[in-house]
């Protein structure tokens, strides 16, 4: 027996009516884009001969900054920087700030900090990623291939140093 499709629909609004707030929370990406992406390598053509020596050592650093656009929308933007050095003489240096607009609702206030820094970042990294594996194969390198990265330990590290801040402005 078919089900009457009103019944439908009063199930439904009594769902959302359940989850409090009229509807179900949702994390929508809205647009990516790059913002700024740069690549050097100072040293070539010569240090595209020299590869095969040893390997390069490479610093990787990560960071995430999130601000409100108005309403429920948010930019949420990922920076990355890639330096490889070999024997103190420059490689390539790859800086890449990858950003994204999110629109984020009906979640809890205090769930905001770790959509805006953890979640949103997770969903980004593997476009940044790509970018700049792109950027260092362009650049006559083996593509760089950035290893997945715990945006949550980032994010309890961060708010750490800032409860330590804090405690230290107080006194």
């Amino acid at each position: 027996m078919a089900k009457n499709p009103q019944e439908n629909d009063q199930n439904k609004e009594a769902g959302q009516q359940a989850a409090g707030n009229g509807a179900q929370p949702s994390l929508n990406v809205l647009t990516q884009y790059v913002k700024d992406l740069s690549f050097e390598s100072p040293g070539a053509p010569q240090s595209l001969r020299n590869r095969g020596e040893k390997a390069p050592a490479i610093n990787i650093n990560v960071n995430v900054n999130a601000n409100p656009l108005g309403g429920s929308d948010y930019d949420v933007l990922l920076t990355l920087n890639a330096r490889a050095e070999s024997d103190k003489n420059v490689m390539f240096n790859v800086e890449l700030l990858y950003g994204g607009i999110f629109r984020i609702e009906g979640f809890p206030q205090e769930h905001m900090l770790p959509l805006l820094f953890i979640e949103c970042p997770r969903l980004l990294f593997p476009f940044a990623r790509q970018i700049i594996a792109d950027a260092t194969r362009n650049g006559g390198f083996p593509p760089l291939m950035i290893d997945p990265i715990d945006f949550a330990r980032m994010f309890q590290q961060r708010m750490a140093e800032e409860q330590a801040k804090a405690k230290v402005q107080a006194s």
